[in-house]
Protein backbone atom coordinates (compact mmCIF):
# COMPACT_ATOMS: atom_id res chain seq x y z
CA UNK A 1 0.00 0.00 0.00
CA UNK A 2 2.99 2.60 0.14
CA UNK A 3 3.18 3.22 -3.38
CA UNK A 4 -0.48 4.13 -3.66
CA UNK A 5 -0.17 6.49 -0.26
CA UNK A 6 2.74 7.98 -1.89
CA UNK A 7 -0.31 9.23 -4.92
CA UNK A 8 -3.05 9.84 -2.24
CA UNK A 9 -5.11 13.09 -3.02
CA UNK A 10 -8.43 12.92 -0.60
CA UNK A 11 -9.31 10.81 2.59
CA UNK A 12 -13.03 9.70 1.68
CA UNK A 13 -13.72 8.20 4.90
CA UNK A 14 -12.18 6.37 7.69
CA UNK A 15 -14.08 4.16 10.72
CA UNK A 16 -13.49 1.25 12.89
CA UNK A 17 -16.20 -1.18 12.60
CA UNK A 18 -17.11 -3.78 14.96
CA UNK A 19 -14.58 -6.21 12.67
CA UNK A 20 -12.29 -4.51 10.47
CA UNK A 21 -10.58 -0.78 10.25
CA UNK A 22 -12.49 0.84 6.84
CA UNK A 23 -10.58 3.24 4.80
CA UNK A 24 -11.42 5.38 1.15
CA UNK A 25 -9.11 7.23 -0.07
CA UNK A 26 -8.74 9.10 -3.62
CA UNK A 27 -5.10 7.75 -5.44
CA UNK A 28 -3.56 10.16 -8.10
CA UNK A 29 -2.84 6.95 -10.27
CA UNK A 30 -5.84 4.48 -9.04
CA UNK A 31 -9.04 6.77 -7.96
CA UNK A 32 -11.08 5.58 -5.68
CA UNK A 33 -9.41 2.99 -2.98
CA UNK A 34 -11.11 0.63 -0.44
CA UNK A 35 -8.38 -0.60 2.13
CA UNK A 36 -9.26 -3.25 5.07
CA UNK A 37 -7.07 -3.45 7.75
CA UNK A 38 -4.31 -1.67 5.83
CA UNK A 39 -4.66 -3.80 2.75
CA UNK A 40 -6.14 -2.58 -0.66
CA UNK A 41 -9.29 -4.12 -1.43
CA UNK A 42 -10.66 -3.12 -4.31
CA UNK A 43 -9.19 -0.52 -7.06
CA UNK A 44 -12.52 0.06 -9.11
CA UNK A 45 -11.25 -0.59 -12.78
CA UNK A 46 -13.50 -0.91 -15.07
CA UNK A 47 -12.12 -1.50 -18.25
CA UNK A 48 -14.08 -0.30 -22.13
CA UNK A 49 -12.44 -2.04 -25.38
CA UNK A 50 -13.56 -0.97 -28.97
CA UNK A 51 -12.46 -3.26 -32.04
CA UNK A 52 -10.09 -5.61 -31.09
CA UNK A 53 -11.82 -8.79 -32.21
CA UNK A 54 -8.44 -11.27 -32.02
CA UNK A 55 -8.85 -10.78 -28.71
CA UNK A 56 -4.90 -9.19 -27.92
CA UNK A 57 -6.20 -6.58 -25.73
CA UNK A 58 -8.43 -8.16 -24.36
CA UNK A 59 -5.90 -11.12 -23.05
CA UNK A 60 -3.57 -8.44 -21.67
CA UNK A 61 -6.31 -6.67 -19.95
CA UNK A 62 -7.90 -9.43 -18.18
CA UNK A 63 -4.55 -10.40 -16.51
CA UNK A 64 -4.60 -7.32 -14.07
CA UNK A 65 -6.26 -8.34 -10.86
CA UNK A 66 -7.13 -4.34 -10.36
CA UNK A 67 -9.64 -4.90 -13.52
CA UNK A 68 -12.81 -5.92 -11.77
CA UNK A 69 -14.82 -5.86 -14.84
CA UNK A 70 -14.11 -5.54 -19.20
CA UNK A 71 -17.00 -4.47 -21.46
CA UNK A 72 -15.69 -4.65 -25.26
CA UNK A 73 -18.02 -3.74 -28.33
CA UNK A 74 -16.70 -5.57 -31.13
CA UNK A 75 -18.73 -4.84 -34.22
CA UNK A 76 -17.54 -7.86 -36.77
CA UNK A 77 -18.52 -10.54 -34.31
CA UNK A 78 -17.46 -13.36 -37.18
CA UNK A 79 -13.83 -11.95 -36.24
CA UNK A 80 -14.29 -13.09 -32.59
CA UNK A 81 -15.29 -16.50 -33.78
CA UNK A 82 -12.38 -17.15 -36.37
CA UNK A 83 -10.18 -15.73 -33.79
CA UNK A 84 -11.05 -18.32 -30.99
CA UNK A 85 -10.46 -21.27 -33.44
CA UNK A 86 -7.44 -20.56 -35.10
CA UNK A 87 -5.86 -18.17 -33.02
CA UNK A 88 -6.59 -19.84 -29.42
CA UNK A 89 -3.96 -18.12 -27.31
CA UNK A 90 -4.74 -14.45 -28.45
CA UNK A 91 -8.16 -14.94 -28.16
CA UNK A 92 -8.00 -16.77 -24.44
CA UNK A 93 -9.17 -13.80 -22.84
CA UNK A 94 -12.93 -14.41 -24.25
CA UNK A 95 -13.44 -16.77 -21.82
CA UNK A 96 -12.57 -14.29 -18.83
CA UNK A 97 -15.73 -14.19 -16.71
CA UNK A 98 -14.71 -10.36 -16.21
CA UNK A 99 -16.08 -9.86 -19.92
CA UNK A 100 -19.11 -8.45 -21.01
CA UNK A 101 -19.62 -8.82 -24.99
CA UNK A 102 -21.45 -6.35 -27.33
CA UNK A 103 -21.51 -6.85 -30.74
CA UNK A 104 -22.98 -3.27 -32.81
CA UNK A 105 -22.40 0.00 -33.43
CA UNK A 106 -20.11 1.66 -30.78
CA UNK A 107 -21.30 4.87 -31.59
CA UNK A 108 -24.88 3.90 -30.42
CA UNK A 109 -23.15 1.65 -27.69
CA UNK A 110 -21.08 4.75 -26.36
CA UNK A 111 -24.21 7.04 -26.03
CA UNK A 112 -25.12 4.71 -23.08
CA UNK A 113 -22.45 5.91 -20.36
CA UNK A 114 -21.29 8.29 -18.77
CA UNK A 115 -18.66 8.38 -16.33
CA UNK A 116 -18.64 4.78 -16.47
CA UNK A 117 -15.19 3.75 -17.06
CA UNK A 118 -11.02 3.76 -15.79
CA UNK A 119 -10.21 2.72 -19.11
CA UNK A 120 -11.01 3.25 -22.99
CA UNK A 121 -9.12 1.12 -25.41
CA UNK A 122 -9.92 2.04 -29.52
CA UNK A 123 -8.18 -0.50 -31.09
CA UNK A 124 -9.30 -0.30 -35.00
CA UNK A 125 -8.68 -0.82 -38.66
CA UNK A 126 -6.70 1.84 -40.52
CA UNK A 127 -8.66 5.12 -41.06
CA UNK A 128 -10.51 3.77 -44.08
CA UNK A 129 -13.74 2.26 -45.08
CA UNK A 130 -16.27 1.92 -42.04
CA UNK A 131 -13.22 2.83 -39.40
CA UNK A 132 -12.43 6.14 -40.79
CA UNK A 133 -15.49 7.72 -39.10
CA UNK A 134 -13.12 6.76 -35.63
CA UNK A 135 -10.62 8.96 -36.70
CA UNK A 136 -13.28 12.02 -36.91
CA UNK A 137 -13.70 14.54 -34.00
CA UNK A 138 -17.09 12.89 -33.81
CA UNK A 139 -15.93 9.85 -31.70
CA UNK A 140 -13.67 11.52 -29.37
CA UNK A 141 -16.76 14.03 -28.60
CA UNK A 142 -18.36 10.77 -27.52
CA UNK A 143 -15.26 10.09 -25.52
CA UNK A 144 -15.97 13.15 -22.86
CA UNK A 145 -18.76 11.50 -21.22
CA UNK A 146 -17.87 7.74 -21.13
CA UNK A 147 -14.48 7.81 -19.05
CA UNK A 148 -14.56 8.77 -15.62
CA UNK A 149 -12.44 11.89 -14.38
CA UNK A 150 -9.53 10.27 -13.83
CA UNK A 151 -9.60 7.92 -15.97
CA UNK A 152 -6.79 7.51 -19.33
CA UNK A 153 -8.08 6.70 -23.11
CA UNK A 154 -5.64 5.44 -25.55
CA UNK A 155 -7.08 5.39 -29.17
CA UNK A 156 -5.31 4.36 -32.43
CA UNK A 157 -3.02 6.83 -33.77
CA UNK A 158 -1.88 5.29 -37.31
CA UNK A 159 1.78 5.95 -38.39
CA UNK A 160 3.71 9.21 -38.48
CA UNK A 161 5.64 7.94 -41.69
CA UNK A 162 2.20 7.58 -43.41
CA UNK A 163 -0.18 9.75 -41.62
CA UNK A 164 1.52 12.76 -40.32
CA UNK A 165 -1.41 15.57 -41.64
CA UNK A 166 -3.91 12.66 -39.83
CA UNK A 167 -1.85 12.75 -36.87
CA UNK A 168 -1.83 16.71 -36.31
CA UNK A 169 -5.46 16.89 -36.87
CA UNK A 170 -6.20 14.81 -34.69
CA UNK A 171 -4.34 16.19 -31.80
CA UNK A 172 -5.38 19.85 -33.16
CA UNK A 173 -9.08 18.64 -32.11
CA UNK A 174 -8.54 16.15 -29.02
CA UNK A 175 -6.62 18.81 -27.77
CA UNK A 176 -10.08 21.43 -27.69
CA UNK A 177 -11.86 17.81 -25.95
CA UNK A 178 -9.12 16.98 -23.85
CA UNK A 179 -6.84 18.92 -21.06
CA UNK A 180 -4.02 16.29 -21.42
CA UNK A 181 -3.64 14.94 -24.87
CA UNK A 182 0.00 12.71 -25.26
CA UNK A 183 1.36 11.01 -28.36
CA UNK A 184 3.06 7.58 -27.90
CA UNK A 185 4.26 4.86 -30.89
CA UNK A 186 5.99 1.33 -30.93
CA UNK A 187 7.59 -0.63 -33.52
CA UNK A 188 6.16 -3.59 -35.14
CA UNK A 189 7.88 -5.35 -37.79
CA UNK A 190 4.68 -6.52 -39.47
CA UNK A 191 3.17 -3.25 -39.48
CA UNK A 192 3.04 -0.68 -42.76
CA UNK A 193 6.73 1.08 -42.31
CA UNK A 194 7.39 -0.84 -38.97
CA UNK A 195 5.87 1.40 -36.73
CA UNK A 196 2.03 2.07 -35.29
CA UNK A 197 1.05 5.36 -32.99
CA UNK A 198 -1.19 5.99 -29.88
CA UNK A 199 -3.53 8.86 -29.23
CA UNK A 200 -3.61 9.52 -25.33
CA UNK A 201 -6.13 11.41 -23.35
CA UNK A 202 -7.32 12.14 -19.76
CA UNK A 203 -9.83 14.42 -18.15
CA UNK A 204 -6.94 14.21 -15.24
CA UNK A 205 -5.09 17.41 -15.26
CA UNK A 206 -2.06 15.64 -13.06
CA UNK A 207 -2.03 13.19 -15.39
CA UNK A 208 1.68 12.58 -16.96
CA UNK A 209 2.31 10.14 -19.90
CA UNK A 210 6.05 10.20 -19.88
CA UNK A 211 5.40 9.36 -16.12
CA UNK A 212 5.58 5.55 -15.56
CA UNK A 213 3.11 4.22 -13.37
CA UNK A 214 5.21 0.85 -12.90
CA UNK A 215 8.78 0.90 -13.35
CA UNK A 216 9.95 -2.06 -15.64
CA UNK A 217 12.50 -4.55 -14.27
CA UNK A 218 15.20 -5.86 -16.92
CA UNK A 219 18.33 -8.78 -16.32
CA UNK A 220 19.83 -8.29 -13.37
CA UNK A 221 17.26 -6.05 -12.05
CA UNK A 222 17.77 -2.93 -14.25
CA UNK A 223 15.73 -0.74 -14.51
CA UNK A 224 13.99 -0.82 -18.07
CA UNK A 225 12.47 3.03 -19.02
CA UNK A 226 9.06 3.03 -20.40
CA UNK A 227 6.87 5.99 -21.83
CA UNK A 228 3.64 4.91 -21.63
Amino acid sequence: MAKAHQRVQQLLHHQRSRYQDILVFRSKTYGNVLVLDGVIQSLQRKVLIIGSGDGGILREVVKHPSVESVVQCEIDEDVIEVSKKFLPGMAIGYFSSKLTLHGGDVFEFMKQYQDAFSVIITDSSDPMGPAERLFKESYYQLMKTAPKENSIICCQGVCQWLHLDLIKEMRYFCKSLFPVVGYAYCTIPTYTSGQIGFMLFSKNLSTNFREPVQQLTGPGGADVTEIL
